[in-house]
């Protein structure tokens, strides 16, 4: 399939900090938009509600779609809905970590769940449920731009990190071969931490 022409992917980084068991990490996440000249979807919403508006730009942003919700991911959510107007999505399996940075009043708009199709800019993201580094991890997966968002569920050398609250060594493993690695090979892995790698480098990290 061609990459489409009207939809795009624009980049950009920002640092903050990850808590989680009583430690604090610095890191820098990844800020991942998706859309034409008009609309967009925001990937994750880390650290800094302006240095995700400076990669928006001033289209409309249809919604904000969380990967998980490990702090650094969600943090400024309910900001950046409050500034965009655009619903938060979430798979619900991550409510206890969604609730370790948020409690129990603030809540996210609508419920991901394996196989939803997000539509923006004339392609459509694929929701693809992979727990292991949170329960409710998803990835999301664009056909036409040859490519798939994993947060941090796959990294360019291998799965992401499981040993913390919440996580799994095993199920992240089996997320990563029963979901991601029968994807097309040459499809362009955009991660939330660090550089991008492709599914076919990757095949050799997990196996």
């Amino acid at each position: 399939m061609q990459p489409d022409t009207a939809v795009r992917v624009d980049h950009g980084v920002v640092s903050g900090t990850f808590s989680l068991d009583g430690q604090t990490y610095d890191v820098d996440n990844n800020i991942w938009v998706v859309g034409d000249d008009t609309e967009c979807v925001v990937i994750d919403a880390p650290h800094d509600v302006d240095a995700i508006m400076a990669v928006v730009g001033d289209r409309t942003v249809r919604a904000i779609v969380c990967t998980h919700a490990h702090d650094d991911h969600v943090r400024v959510a309910p900001a950046l809905r409050e500034r965009t107007g655009a619903p938060i999505l979430l798979h619900p399996d991550d409510r206890p970590l969604w609730e370790l940075t948020h409690g129990g009043d603030v809540a996210w708009d609508t419920d991901l769940a394996d196989g939803d199709r997000i539509e923006v800019g004339g392609t459509a993201l694929t929701v693809l449920h992979t727990p292991g580094h949170a329960p409710g991890a998803v990835c999301l997966y664009s056909a036409g731009l040859g490519c798939v968002f994993t947060g941090d569920t796959l990294f360019q050398g291998g799965p992401g990190a499981t040993g913390r609250s919440y996580s799994d060594a095993g199920v992240i493993v089996a997320s990563i071969r029963a979901r991601l690695l029968m994807l097309p090979a040459g499809t362009v892995v955009h991660t939330g931490h660090g550089d991008d790698t492709t599914i076919g480098a990757e095949r050799a990290t997990v196996g």
